[in-house]
């Protein structure tokens, strides 16, 4: 190839180099302020004490991948390509895209249903999906937990839409339901007083919406079974429960109470 015919390529080379550069810059500038918006975003709506911080990392994500959208077309622009012939093969590919991506598409639609309709915030511990823990996030297709001992948990909105979710911080109040049991020569009254009496000293127990109950309900094979049923705070379930179960074991003992346990018999044949 002579000088001549090189030189002729030099203005298109400089031309698509020059897109080429352009769009490279267009890509870093884009990703960044992408992530620059998201992060304002969410802060924005993190700061603002009447929006949960659930809907401030979803519409953060939100946010980001419309811009990144934005960013795609304008690249696109520099290599000549018409916006319109992109709509109209986004069009024309449009089932092909949306077969390919049912899963993708299936978990963006949960995730607006997630936000619609707000079976959880942030901050609720529930059970979804086969997990439970903390919810930290919801964004466009995913849905983070951290489980009690801060593992981190990354879930598919559509595996927490399809399933049940079981909320244990929707209410305010939680029922401790406890079982008892005591042998069958305990002085039934004494047993029901020391029960009582420990539900009643301490200060978490709730009187509203019910009484505490304390009764007989099963006669086992080996022990009087007593139900415990209590009110107390959510975030006081755990505490309580463990501190009346230890409290009552106590009480017992000191009362001579008998809490029978499970015993095999041998007997051998001479």
């Amino acid at each position: 190839m002579d000088i001549e015919n090189l030189e002729q390529y030099i203005p298109l080379a400089i031309e698509y180099g020059t897109s080429l550069l352009t769009a490279i810059l267009i890509l870093i500038f884009g990703f960044w302020f992408a992530g620059s918006m998201s992060r304002w975003t969410r802060r924005r709506l993190e700061a603002n004490p009447g929006i949960d911080n659930t809907l401030a990392g979803f519409f953060a994500s939100l946010v980001r991948y419309l811009i990144l959208a934005v960013v795609v077309v304008a690249v696109l622009d520099q290599f000549g390509v018409e916006t319109t012939s992109v709509v109209a093969l986004l069009g024309a590919a449009g089932l092909a895209v949306g077969l390919a991506l049912q899963g993708t598409l299936s978990h963006l639609a949960a995730g607006v249903m997630l936000i619609f309709f707000r079976p959880f915030k942030a901050g609720d511990y529930i059970d979804a999906g086969g997990h439970s823990g903390t919810v930290k996030e919801v964004s466009l297709f995913t849905t983070e937990l951290a489980t009690v001992d801060n593992v981190q948990i990354i879930m598919p909105n559509g595996e927490v839409w399809g399933s049940s979710i079981v909320n244990y911080s929707a209410h305010k109040e939680r029922r401790v339901d406890l079982v008892i049991g005591v042998s069958y020569a305990t002085d039934l009254k004494q047993a029901e007083r020391a029960i009582r009496a420990e539900i009643l000293a301490d200060q978490r127990v709730r009187h509203v919406p019910a009484e505490p109950f304390v009764a007989v309900t099963n006669l086992g094979d080996s022990s009087v079974d007593f139900t415990l049923r209590v009110w107390c705070k959510a975030s006081d379930y755990w505490g309580l429960r463990f501190d009346l179960l230890r409290k009552i074991k106590e009480r017992f003992d000191a009362e001579g109470v008998d809490i029978p346990f499970p015993t095999t018999t041998i007997v051998q044949a001479k």
